[in-house]
């Protein structure tokens, strides 16, 4: 199957999931609005979730699926053997870290928390049984990871990617328990609690969803007793700097939480309402492209085919930036807009609403980075070489930390946001450099100047919509019906200015699309 319809199937189930988490949000905020039992819900819903995607989608994911994809060359058995052994290590290995935060979840919970929440106590009990009852969704996921792992490399990515609906299926459900409860602070927290247990019961869902696609895929695995074979100890060197080093997102995710207890009340809501739409593009373009390219780079590099390596690499970067750059543009002008017309009402305020849009605007500025950093990475993992993109996070965070203490007091919770894409560039130009360097991957002539036309069609229609912005400004103070019309007009003026800049400088044409198209190993 070709790279586009790799990506196409994953980003499109993802977009799915997306809109159901974008219901999710629309609705959460109307029904918790920001700080007190919002912050609370955020904070024990983050923790699990940071977790999961930190060690779950990052770190076992590029880990396991280069040595999976190389016992699957060997033979079906030694890849079923190999996954055996992974499972019965990672099981108790998960229960004993989930107890352990479940137990010291009070101090855990105190760490993260700021002063309004910490200084509540009803409203911080609630945060600690919310995050109690959601944190076993952490057990699910990575075993359901295992799974998704194992159905993506066998090139089944479908069942994967359309788990995390299940996911906002069941919110979207117990939110809509809470809104058909009467208003005040006993139903926030009745809703709370309905969402805890929707967390945990959707990561059981998607375990059985995915465990049933690999069953009638006629993948099993067999259930062995725990053992550090030589194959987990050879995995278990390659996870601890995967961690880090695919997980950098995450990673500045828990260094925002952390920055979090010095601001104020609803910062912690702002941030999660503003990573809500910067995730799409970023869920359906990075995570798919990712996700899709690694075990076509791990075949090829096994084979040592590195013209077909270069190849793949190319049309990756290519189609990210052509998907995620004219996308943060947009989102960078009309991010305000966006949030006020699906988000404010009910608890969520105006003053809510014009904080996130500003979060959100400093957040897209490095969404192509992000994408980047997703897309380079497999290139690293292919080799088994998890370790450089640990020194390339680590200076990366570096940097964003110390962004952070030098903007927070001044920025507030947009630094946050601010920092993290400064950060997430330079790792993004590290990562770039270092497969240059090593003979591993470099940009062509062709691909630069594909590069720099979609740029430039990107900043004409950022021109467009900062031209037309002040034009739709008075819809700000307007009913919903209003602002979703001007944004529908930001929206078709941005689009139009789009198309007819990249049709003049022949951003797609044929020769691309047949490209992009063809089949990869």
């Amino acid at each position: 199957m070709s790279l586009i319809k790799n990506v196409s199937t994953i980003g499109g189930l993802t977009a799915v999931s997306r809109v159901f988490g974008f219901a999710r949000d629309i609705l959460l905020a109307r029904v918790l609005g920001a700080g007190g039992i919002a912050d609370a819900w955020q904070l024990a819903f983050q923790l699990p979730n940071l977790f999961r995607r930190l060690f779950a989608e990052g770190a076992f994911a590029s880990a396991f699926v280069p040595l999976f994809n190389r016992h699957m060359t060997e033979s079906d058995r030694s890849a079923r053997q190999f996954a055996a052994e992974v499972l019965a290590i990672l099981l108790p290995i998960l229960v004993v870290f989930g107890g352990l935060f479940m137990l010291f979840m009070p101090w855990i919970l105190y760490a993260f928390a700021n002063e309004e929440l910490r200084g509540d106590a009803r409203v911080y009990d609630l945060g600690v049984t919310m995050a109690r009852i959601a944190f076993p969704y952490l057990l699910f996921m990575s075993l359901a990871s295992l799974l998704a792992a194992v159905l993506n490399s066998l090139a089944r990515f479908a069942a994967a990617a359309a788990a995390p609906i299940i996911l906002n299926l069941f919110l979207v459900l117990a939110l809509i328990y809470g809104m058909i409860l009467p208003a005040g602070e006993e139903s926030k927290a009745a809703t709370g609690l309905a969402l805890a247990i929707s967390v945990s019961a959707s990561g059981l869902a998607q375990l059985l969803w995915l465990g049933w696609w690999m069953h009638r895929g006629g993948f099993r695995i067999p259930l062995v007793r725990p053992r550090l074979t030589a194959r987990v100890k050879e995995m278990g060197i390659l996870i601890v700097p995967a961690v880090f080093g695919a997980g950098v997102y995450q990673i500045s995710r828990l260094v925002d939480l952390a920055f979090m207890r010095g601001l104020p009340d609803g910062s912690l809501t702002h941030m999660a309402m503003a990573d809500r739409w910067n995730q799409l593009p970023l869920g359906i373009i990075g995570i798919a492209l990712g996700t899709a390219i690694l075990p076509s780079l791990s075949r090829m590099v096994s084979r040592g085919e590195g013209d077909q390596a270069q190849r793949l690499q190319s049309n990756a970067v290519e189609l990210s930036m052509l998907l995620t750059v004219p996308a943060a543009v947009a989102l960078y002008f009309i991010a305000t807009p966006l949030v006020r017309t699906f988000m404010q009402g009910g608890e969520f305020t105006a003053q809510d609403a014009a904080i996130t849009g500003n979060v959100l605007s400093a957040l897209v500025l490095g969404l192509p980075a992000y994408v980047l950093v997703k897309v380079l990475t497999p290139n690293f993992f292919a080799r088994r070489d998890t370790r450089t993109p640990v020194i390339t996070a680590a200076i990366s965070l570096v940097v964003t930390i110390a962004l952070n203490l030098l903007l927070v007091p001044r920025l507030g919770v947009v630094a946050l946001a601010l920092s993290g894409s400064v950060g997430a560039w330079l790792n993004s130009a590290l990562l770039y450099t270092l497969l240059h360097r090593r003979g591993f991957y470099h940009l062509t002539g062709l691909v630069i100047g594909r590069l720099a036309r979609i740029a430039l069609a990107a900043a004409m229609m950022g021109v467009a919509l900062w031209w037309f912005t002040d034009a739709t400004a008075p819809a700000a103070g307007a009913g919903t019906t209003q602002r979703l019309f001007a944004l529908m007009l930001l929206m078709l003026v941005g689009g139009v200015a789009f198309v007819v800049t990249g049709a003049a400088l022949r951003i797609v044409d044929r020769p691309t699309i047949s490209r992009l198209m063809q089949r990869d190993a």
